[in-house]
Order: structure tokens, then C-alpha cells, then sequence
């Protein structure tokens, strides 16, 4: 549909899953999916909003390390390489640590923002001592004079995930427009709760698949081969 990106919502729970046909593109059957999606990211939202600080800190913890790991095993070296991470909003998977000692490793780290609305996003060049600025949704962004990089890896963050590979994020469908744009495509890994698994988002044609998705329990779903 036009204008419909990945992560919208769904009465898909009234649809059988051996019959979905993920390359559908029926009005009707998108709105339900549609639906369903948006239930499901407030009900995953929520759960994630009540989970205690301490809980929280220990589960971004155990994600950085296993994500630490798998980025080791796609990639080597990651010296000198590209890779755009996220500032954590809403309860998300904190990382920032990780990303510090991914800066002292010589990583070249970037922050995506959004410069204008419905376009694929941008990357700023981030670093410990970037100074933030609020950005579109009041985010801490890198400011403009940041130079302005293409990531070799993606870590985006997971509101609900499938053991396929498919992402569930806020509706906005500014991370699939984004990797639908970059050429080459980057390494692109997910971050979210284990407890965010779900049977499947209902995949549509919008929808890209994750190279990987990494949870505190560790890296749950594997596509992409080290390059």
C-alpha cells in the first residue's frame, strides 16, 4: 500500500498462519494485519514499560554481550568499520556502554535521525563526546555538523520479533524505507526482549528480514553468513 511501511498492526489472530500469503498485497488483508500490529505494539510496549530497573539494566547487559559476540563472528576485525547503533527511548535495550568500548576498539559508530519525515533516515557520525541535540521525537541526536556516514552494520531496536526474522517496530516503517535505500544493503541485527517473541508479525511485502536477532537469552535467529 502506498504510503504504508513495516510495523503497522492486526486481526491476525483470526487468520491461519499456514494460509498467509506474505507477498499479499488485499486491501482488506493488510488492514487486518494492520490492526493486529498496532494491538500488539501496545500490549509489547506495555510489558516492557513495566518491567523494573533492575531487570532492564541486566537484560541490556546480556544483549550487549551476546551482540558483542555475534558482531565478532559476522565481521572480524570491526576496526574501522561502520556501524549505526541507536540512543534508547522507551525502555529500549541500552547499549551506550557497549558503544563506548566500540569507539576506544576505533569502530566508527553513527546515530540515525530523522532529517525529513517519510524519507529514508540519515546517519551522523556519534562518538562519547558527541555533543546531542534534541531531535524529531525530542531523541538526542548528533548535531549537523556531524559528518554523515553509510553503515556496513544496522542494530535497531525490536518492539516484537518473529523467529524468521521479521522486526515489529513503532509504525512509522522509517527502518525498512531506510534499508529498502541503501546500497549495499548493511548487516542488519535486531534487539529486543525475549519475551517480545512472537509467532510471526504477518510478514508484507515492505517488511525486510533481519540478518539477525539478538535477545538477553542470545542470538535467537541467524540468516546472515560472516562477510
Amino acid at each position: 500500500m502506498p504510503g504504508r511501511y513495516a510495523s503497522p498492526p492486526c486481526l491476525a489472530c483470526e487468520i491461519a498462519p499456514d494460509y498467509f500469503d506474505p507477498l499479499g498485497v488485499d486491501p482488506e488483508q493488510a488492514r487486518d494485519v494492520a490492526r493486529w500490529r498496532k494491538a500488539e505494539r501496545s500490549r509489547l510496549l506495555a510489558q516492557r514499560r513495566a518491567l523494573d530497573p533492575a531487570t532492564r539494566r541486566a537484560a541490556s547487559t546480556a544483549m550487549a554481550e551476546h551482540l558483542q559476540g555475534l558482531l565478532v563472528d559476522l565481521c572480524g576485525t570491526l576496526r574501522g568499520r561502520v556501524l549505526s547503533a541507536y540512543w534508547p527511548i522507551k525502555g529500549e535495550p541500552d547499549l551506550r556502554p557497549l558503544m563506548r568500548a566500540l569507539d576506544e576498539a576505533g569502530v566508527l559508530l553513527a546515530l540515525p535521525l530523522v532529517e525529513t519525515r517519510s524519507a529514508p533516515l540519515v546517519f551522523r557520525r556519534w562518538t562519547p563526546r558527541t555533543r546531542m541535540l534534541p531531535g524529531f521525537w525530542n531523541i538526542p541526536v548528533p548535531p549537523p555538523d556531524a559528518p554523515v556516514l553509510t553503515p556496513e552494520i544496522t542494530v535497531a531496536p525490536l518492539v516484537g520479533w518473529d523467529g524468521e526474522g521479521y522486526r515489529l517496530g513503532y509504525g512509522g516503517g522509517y527502518f525498512d524505507r531506510t534499508l529498502a535505500a541503501l546500497r549495499p544493503r548493511p548487516i542488519t541485527i535486531g534487539i529486543g526482549l525475549e519475551a517480545a517473541r512472537l509467532a510471526t508479525i504477518f510478514p508484507q511485502p515492505h517488511d525486510v528480514r533481519l540478518d539477525a536477532v539478538v535477545t538477553e537469552a542470545g542470538v535467537r535467529v541467524r540468516t546472515e553468513t560472516p562477510r
